[in-house]
């Protein structure tokens, strides 16, 4: 008997949770039909994704500003398809000449792209054609299902120094490398080959792979990578090295590398040029900085409490952003509270290092932060950035088309964490911006793809919208329940890549609860939301205060009663008064006179707060 999976699958979420569906897109629906992902959020039986290793030599000259080395990639077809070609990625070639941009670039920084040379498959030369922009695609190829490739490939081309888009020189002694490699794009269920190309904007979509790195940089300059260092004894002086051991064993503040040290010229091996080996497994990037006058401060802490495994947490910056002297303790504080409070996950890699470079910037295992004057945008910029380890990196996230599946969280991340660091900090990033513009022409439902957004309307709906619906089901599930469904999610697609779906089923199944409804008016649908205070009924020492959804999207209801005598009182209500009706009534006992009533706290989105004070007569 043949099954229709599209069917079974819109059964089978009807029978469980005995609620509406959500949208299935064709290029879904076909994935059902393939059981590449099922109904309850797991991957289904016949998941797959490719996967590759990379060797990569690569070496750069700070004064030239070449990048310039070799690369093996060993690529595997997981998948049930032939491929009769390979996608690359060659993200350097935003700065090519007529390459096209979203934003312009110092004519200065223009170049002639990613030079390939020497490249062959399978050990077999063969000819490239140009790449158009940042892709390439190798033709005449034949890779097998479950079948491996071999490519080798020597590249080279010259880093941007003034336009500073995610990686580039730093200053004249510094730099931040990313996208430095070519790499093969990502082949997977839902669109086959990831052609959308990188133009500055939208981010990335990257498989998991293997990386075996040799970084070779002239005397005195560190390398700080994603991945484990191989060689300390070897690169480093033997004092550094040996702090380097201490700091991550030792919860306390180490000061790897001083001004002292700087000033003494003792900080690496002294040849004239040092190779530096680092290697990293299931990652979706790697990505290296470099530096002959930054200090290091370091420490570690516990952040699986069961293994009792360790995580080093790096601060590399230059010594006179005195703000930067801080960040260590904001960033030992973020690992900390995603560790053991929020999404509470065991901190899933060996280190995570923020280095002091010119841009806002998550990588994995490392971070590209600006130097920023003000403590609490320090502080919410660094727990930002480290709070996407979870999404995208670990996680395998789709940025290219979903990026509320990332940068929400990191959003939601921000709100959570930063009160943590310091509670005096109210963070409202985003909130005003969407009160002002929901629902106007250019605000579209948060699963429009991103790569038909821009400007405001790709703020709102990748960070600001998605946070505010996040914490609107946290709040509704409740902290518990909420982590049980984040947790299952987690558990079945860390190391894969979830779309849409994949998250708002896993969080229906994880929970028990069917929120098809809220996901339905909160992303998918238009609108925007405005409550209001109705009526406020007094009858003795009762009081009834009715509040009516105005808008389509709904927020939980927070009323603060002031009292004559200056004292307040807090009444709260979650999304679920808005499943079924619009209108909601709050009773409460208070024989003290009330001044007034206010609906709404912070991160209470409403495009309307006219009608959200009632004020006693």
């Amino acid at each position: 008997m043949k099954i229709c999976f599209a069917c079974f699958f819109t059964s089978l979420i009807c029978i469980q949770l005995n609620a509406q569906t959500l949208p299935v897109a064709r290029n879904y629906e076909a994935a059902y039909n393939k059981q590449t992902r099922s109904a309850d959020g797991k991957p289904g039986k016949n998941y797959w994704q490719n996967t590759a290793h990379y060797n990569i030599r690569v070496s750069f000259n700070p004064v030239t500003r070449v990048v310039s080395g070799s690369e093996d990639i060993a690529y595997i077809n997981s998948s049930p398809d032939t491929l009769k070609e390979i996608v690359f990625k060659l993200y350097p070639n935003l700065y090519k000449k007529g390459s096209q941009r979203d934003s312009p670039i110092d004519t200065a920084d223009l170049t002639d792209g990613v030079q390939i040379t020497n490249f062959s498959v399978d050990g077999n030369s063969q000819k490239l054609k140009e790449a158009k922009g940042t892709n390439m695609s190798v033709q005449h190829v034949l890779l097998m299902p479950g079948q491996q490739m071999n490519l080798h490939l020597d590249f080279s081309y010259i880093l941007n120094k003034t336009s500073h888009q995610r990686t580039g020189m730093v200053d004249d002694s510094s730099a931040f490398i990313a996208y430095f490699f070519p790499r093969i794009a990502v082949y997977d269920d839902i669109d086959g080959w990831n052609r959308t190309p990188y133009t500055g904007h939208l981010e990335m979509y990257n498989d998991f792979c293997s990386f075996d790195v040799n970084i070779t940089v002239p005397k005195n300059y560190i390398v700080c990578a994603t991945g484990d260092l191989l060689n300390a004894g070897e690169v480093y002086a033997p004092a550094i090295a040996e702090r380097i051991s201490l700091a991550e064993k030792n919860d306390n503040i180490t000061k790897v590398i001083d001004t002292s040290d700087l000033n003494a010229g003792n900080v690496t091996a002294q040849n004239a040029y040092n190779t530096w080996k680092f290697k990293a497994d299931s990652v979706t990037d790697f990505v290296f900085a470099t530096s002959n006058h930054y200090i290091w401060y370091a420490s570690s802490l516990v952040v699986d409490k069961t293994t009792q495994r360790r995580t080093r947490v790096d601060a590399v910056f230059n010594p006179q952003h005195n703000d930067y002297y801080n960040v260590i303790d904001y960033a030992r504080k973020t690992v900390e509270s995603m560790s053991f409070t929020f999404p509470a996950w065991p901190f899933p890699y060996s280190h995570e290092t923020v280095f002091d470079g010119l841009d806002q910037m998550e990588y994995p295992m490392m971070v590209n932060d600006n130097p920023l004057e003000d403590k609490t945008d320090a502080i919410a910029l660094t727990d930002h950035e480290i709070f996407h380890t979870m999404f995208p990196f670990y996680m395998g996230i789709n940025e290219t088309k979903y990026a509320w599946m990332d940068e929400g969280w990191a959003s939601i991340g921000e709100w959570v964490i930063s009160p943590m660091i310091d509670s005096s900090i109210v963070d409202d990033y985003g909130m005003n911006a969407y009160n002002h513009s929901a629902d106007y022409d250019f605000d579209e439902p948060i699963t429009a793809l991103s790569t038909g957004q821009k400007g405001e309307n790709y703020f709102l709906n990748a960070y600001a919208k998605p946070a505010m619906a996040y914490l609107y089901i946290k709040d509704m599930l409740g902290d518990e329940l909420f982590t049980k469904a984040l947790h299952y999610y987690i558990e079945q697609w860390h190391g894969k890549h979830p779309m849409p779906l994949d998250f708002f089923n896993c969080m229906n199944a994880g929970s028990g609860e069917n929120s098809n409804w809220f996901w339905q008016k909160w992303f998918y649908d238009r609108g925007y939301p405005d409550l209001a205070i109705s009526s406020v009924k007094q009858n003795g020492s009762n009081i009834t205060v009715t509040v009516i959804m105005k808008g389509s999207k709904p927020v939980p209801v927070h009323l603060t009663i002031y009292y004559k005598d200056g004292t307040t009182q807090a009444l709260h209500q979650s999304i679920a008064v808005w499943e079924k009706r619009n209108e909601t009534s709050i009773s409460f006992a208070s024989s003290k006179k009330i001044t007034k009533i206010v609906l709404g706290e912070v991160h209470d989105a409403d495009a309307d707060k006219s009608n959200n004070v009632w004020n006693a007569k």
